[in-house]
């Protein structure tokens, strides 16, 4: 599909660029135990009482596993030209390791088969915090073993799907995986540590290392690692509110970039974890710092940050800013942080390739009596980030596509 001409006032983006939607595995598919597939760390934490406020669980969800082929449709419809999502790691391998599923496997097959019949190009998230829980069970992301696993899963999918897979992407948001899953506990698999956190983050790097050098040995296509980012700024110039915007920054945008491109974690980490912070091999460090195709990037806010010692770990806390907007996650809207974000990881890491593979917002979507939804919060939304991407394009950022999140509620 050729990118449509502009009108007036409207930016011309280059005739190659990706235009797509985004999903997860488990936020869709439904059906997650469905032709024998194994349970994940996120189907045990949703059926865990306590652990959803509402009690919602991924086992119908968007009933994408079942369907697929409308949902494509749906895509064909809409025209988009790529569509990024995610394979359940455990319905493809149930145990996280050993034996393949074949269903599981071939559900993504033909899920895939069937996106590049409507000249929609897949891309593909290998791991989009799903974890298989018998690996769960054997430690998870605590358990150095788990990057030789994730090598292993990854070159299942290789095969089954490089020569028709676009782009693929090891992890999405490790720094959410860490900072949920093991700092706060507030997302799967529920753990809450200090000292756990920053082993989960270094597993995580270790295993998109594995995952690459897998794909290098045979691969023929793109891979990359997509991470959340938010610029942070300090609410004044008081120091202490300028040290928490530096360790805000160097804990959420820092920590998983620097060892990718810089091959060293950011010394405000030592400040942050304290004694919690353990010493890394500089061999692991090495491996991690490998060259990739593209850096995926979800936007969706910023950080505007005060020094306050009661917001564990990094002592600094966001400051509503009243003349802003605010979405239904009470996230504040600010497009220009996405040129900001994109001009600042040029500079920080050089001209790598860039998707956004993540932008949207909630906003309380009226339907009218006829059915038709009045949508114009987010259209503001993603006219507003579109033009601030152009922008950051305008100043050298060599962005190739843009992912709204999501194809789906």
């Amino acid at each position: 599909m050729l990118t449509p001409a502009p009108r007036p006032g409207r930016p011309l983006f280059p005739t190659r660029f990706a235009w797509g939607a985004a999903t997860s595995a488990y936020q869709v598919e439904g059906s997650p135990l469905a032709d024998g597939a194994g349970p994940s760390n996120w189907h045990r934490f949703t059926h865990s009482p306590g652990r959803v406020l509402t009690g919602e669980t991924g086992d119908v969800a968007c009933d994408h596993y079942r369907r697929w082929r409308d949902d494509v449709a749906l895509m064909r419809e809409l025209g988009l030209t790529a569509y990024r999502f995610s394979v359940s790691w455990s319905r493809v391998l149930p145990t996280g390791a050993g034996a393949v599923n074949p269903k599981g496997l071939d559900f993504y097959r033909r899920l895939v088969d069937a996106l590049c019949e409507a000249g929609i190009a897949p891309f593909v998230t290998l791991y989009h915090w799903d974890l298989p829980a018998a690996l769960d069970d054997r430690g998870g992301w605590l358990n150095r073993d788990i990057a030789g696993w994730f090598a292993e899963y990854a070159e299942v999918m290789f095969r089954a799907l490089d020569d028709r897979v676009a782009w693929w992407a090891t992890l999405n948001e490790p720094w959410v995986v860490s900072d949920g899953g093991y700092l706060h506990g507030t997302l799967a698999p529920g753990h809450a540590s200090p000292f756990e956190a920053p082993i989960a983050s270094h597993n995580l790097l270790r295993a998109h290392a594995a995952a690459l050098q897998a794909y290098r040995a045979a691969g023929r296509h793109e891979i990359g690692l997509v991470v959340n980012l938010e610029p942070k700024a300090a609410a004044s110039s008081d120091p202490a509110d300028l040290a928490a915007a530096a360790r805000s920054d160097a804990y959420m945008n820092r920590q998983f970039l620097d060892p990718v491109f810089l091959g060293a974690y950011p010394d405000d980490l030592a400040e942050v974890f304290g004694e919690a912070w353990p010493s890394f091999a500089a061999s692991d460090l090495a491996e991690v710092r490998q060259k990739i195709d593209f850096l995926g990037i979800n936007y969706y806010t910023r950080g505007v940050m005060h020094h306050d010692p009661a917001a564990w770990p990094v002592s600094a806390a966001k400051v509503t800013q009243p003349d802003s907007v605010y979405t239904e996650m009470e996230w504040e809207v600010y497009p220009q942080g996405l040129r900001e974000t994109l001009l600042w990881v040029r500079e920080r890491y050089g001209d790598v390739p860039i998707y956004i593979t993540e932008n949207g917002a909630a906003f309380p979507d009226g339907v009218a009596t006829d059915g038709a939804v009045s949508d114009s919060l987010r259209t503001a939304y993603l006219r507003d980030h579109l033009l601030a991407a152009h922008a950051a394009m305008q100043g050298g950022v060599d962005l190739r596509g843009y992912f709204v999140w999501s194809l789906l509620d």
